[in-house]
């Protein structure tokens, strides 16, 4: 696939008010990554941060994705420089980053991800360019790889303003899980306070014009469109760990005794 290609239209998409669905992997193994490549998504993230996936595991991953013109992109696993730079030699369209804060912080990020001038990151021969062939063709895409923050926390969420500020920001994605629990009560998704939170970032997200994401862990198609109608547009819908699980347990109505 043309992965610069992939990366505007998805951009443009989000830009003219439209949305993107992708999932996520947390199984590192190519014919998971095969078959999640050709099930119908914008992109798939490969999950860094709470997969067992290591580094030399990825272009095998991000083939497989490519293979159904899915773009592959990295959740990484803490933003330093070196994860940015191995996951994107690997081959990844752009990063997810976890635990974003404050602009500072995705700036960093954001320069460690660009080739210059646009960034900081190291140049040289890759996965990404077929170890050179297509070096020169590569420079335009290591200008601009695509951003999202992950709004994973309440200091994130009272420091959004400036975070949103960042020049590269594609979208942001909230972490639920994480949110919820930096706020006292993990998981409980229902709390009047945590709420409140994902109403201030849907706002916040609109009135500076950076689409809104969030993750639907559970595959349910009524909450992927609950959630589309609620204004979200960056969309990760469920995990590759939670579909299997999902559809393999044995019917209760069927069940031994």
């Amino acid at each position: 696939m043309n992965r610069l290609t992939a990366i505007r239209e998805i951009r443009d998409r989000l830009r003219n008010g439209g949305h993107s669905i992708g999932s996520w992997m947390q199984i590192p193994h190519p014919s998971v990554a095969e078959i999640m490549g050709q099930a119908g998504y914008d992109w798939v993230a490969v999950d860094m941060e709470h997969g067992a996936i290591a580094v030399h595991q990825l272009p095998d991953l991000f083939r497989a994705l490519e293979l159904g013109g899915t773009l592959p992109l990295a959740r990484l696993a803490q933003g330093h420089t070196k994860d940015c730079k191995q996951a994107l030699d690997a081959g990844a369209g752009g990063v997810i980053v976890p635990m974003v804060e404050t602009a500072a912080q995705l700036t960093q990020v954001r320069d460690a991800c660009r080739w210059p001038p646009a960034g900081t990151r190291g140049v040289g021969f890759s996965r990404a360019n077929l170890f050179g062939k297509h070096f020169d063709a590569y420079r335009e895409e290591a200008q601009e790889p695509l951003l999202v923050a992950m709004i994973e926390h309440i200091c994130a969420v009272e420091n959004l303003e400036e975070i949103l500020q960042v020049e590269g920001l594609d979208a942001i994605l909230i972490g639920p899980y994480d949110l919820s629990a930096s706020m006292g009560f993990t998981a409980k998704f229902e709390s009047p306070e945590f709420v409140a939170a994902m109403d201030r970032i849907r706002t916040l997200c609109g009135q500076h014009h950076i689409p809104c994401g969030v993750h639907v862990v559970m595959p349910d198609s009524d909450a992927l469109k609950q959630r589309i109608a609620e204004g979200y547009r960056f969309i990760a819908y469920s995990i590759d760990a939670v579909f299997l699980n999902h559809s393999a347990s044995v019917p209760t109505e069927v069940a031994a005794p």
